[in-house]
């Protein structure tokens, strides 16, 4: 009887430490108990400057489109949006910061924004090589938002998603979600500056996150998703795997020792 009841405490407690609990399932917990109706003030995500090796994708048009038509050849496959066409097609950033456009030659555009960029484009355009009757038009954008995920994550390796401005949650949905065994209170963020890297870190259970200045990430950013203490105990991720691996190991222990008898 006695064995019967430790072997009952046993199961029940190894259950409670093995076992995942809800609350690090959860994303966007309220931990302050506020109200259900809160309204969250948008944080306004700094603009990303260009860093060596990205990709650029300028546009640009004119009252007579024939006139700019070769300073946009390197654009026409980017409208398909796939990753391989854009690495062959955009404007690479060098090593020293260049990018070369037709006509133009080579612009430095290490350390600008976007809009910095499209200004620059657009005045030399307007002053060296048309007038203002010519009413030249630029875009310059991305060509795609690159980051990379790894650790405990559906689909691990480099994403690419064609938008402006990618929050964590987004990019970790856009991987396939974290895995049951992943830690989503530690979910830590490489992120490589001119002065080198930084690394960041954000608990995703928390609602407070959506105003951490790294809810939104930048291109180029390493995510990295630990794994919980639950996996390398390698007892299951839920009550039920927990109870069958330990009913298991024991019905084992306990068929050795009876043939030891034996």
């Amino acid at each position: 009887m006695r064995i019967f009841k430790f072997f009952i405490v046993f199961v029940v407690a190894t259950s409670l430490f093995s076992c995942i609990p809800n609350k690090d399932l959860i994303y966007l917990q309220d931990y302050g108990n506020k109200p259900d109706g809160i309204v969250i003030n948008e944080f306004d995500a700094k603009p990303y400057r260009v860093q060596v090796n990205d990709i650029l994708s300028i546009n640009i048009k004119a009252l007579d489109q024939k006139l700019v038509e070769m300073f946009n050849a390197s654009t026409q496959q980017t409208q398909a949006q796939s990753a391989q066409g854009i690495y062959f097609s955009g404007y690479n950033v060098n090593q020293h910061g260049n990018i070369r456009i037709p006509v133009l030659g080579e612009i430095n555009v290490l350390g600008f924004t976007l809009e910095e960029i499209r200004t620059t484009v657009e005045k030399k355009l307007t002053d060296e090589y048309f007038t203002e009757q010519a009413r030249i038009f630029v875009t310059v954008k991305l060509a795609g938002f690159n980051y990379t995920i790894n650790g405990e994550i559906g689909q691990p390796g480099n994403q690419v998603l064609f938008q402006e401005k990618v929050t964590i949650l987004e990019a970790i949905a856009n991987a396939g979600d974290i895995n049951l065994t992943g830690n989503r209170k530690e979910v830590q963020i490489l992120r490589k500056q001119p002065h080198g890297f930084e690394m960041y870190s954000l608990d995703l259970t928390n609602r407070e996150v959506v105003n951490s200045p790294n809810f939104y990430i930048q291109p180029n950013d390493y995510i990295i998703v630990k794994p919980l203490k639950q996996k390398s105990w390698g007892t299951g991720t839920t009550g039920t795997q927990t109870i069958g691996t330990i009913i298991t190991a024991l019905s084992l222990v306990t068929t050795t020792i009876l043939l030891l008898r034996n």
